[in-house]
């Protein structure tokens, strides 16, 4: 009888680990494969090395990204590719924009009953 409670938690540890680590990074490598296969000319790319740049041509397995108004062009291979920034919606982009404004307007606030208190 203990042997089969033995075995159905080892059992139960496996599937809490499929569902919490190995399905959810399985997910994330097919979306970033679907991105990079998805990438076109004129995206708006962030490499892994953090290199901001256009695409200028796209290739079977690399993409030319030009890089600068000095039209410096680089050749890298797409999984390089770590976001495209051409795919997200225009919507988060404003609200990321109006959050960091947001913070930068407000005071630094000193809580109530600390040491830092000005006297």
């Amino acid at each position: 009888m203990e042997q089969f409670y033995t075995l159905g938690m080892i059992l139960v540890m496996i599937a809490i680990f499929y569902f919490l680590m190995i399905r959810p990074e399985n997910k994330r490598k097919k979306q970033a494969e679907e991105m990079r296969n998805s990438l076109k000319k004129g995206d708006q790319i962030t490499t892994i090395g953090g290199i901001i740049g256009k695409i200028v041509m796209v290739g079977e397995e690399t993409i030319v990204i030009e890089t600068s108004d000095d039209r410096v062009r680089m050749e890298l291979t797409k999984w390089a590719v770590s976001t495209n920034n051409s795919q997200q919606p225009v919507d988060k982009k404003a609200a990321k924009k109006a959050k960091a404004e947001e913070a930068e307007d407000e005071p630094a606030k000193i809580p109530e009953g600390s040491d830092n208190e000005v006297k």
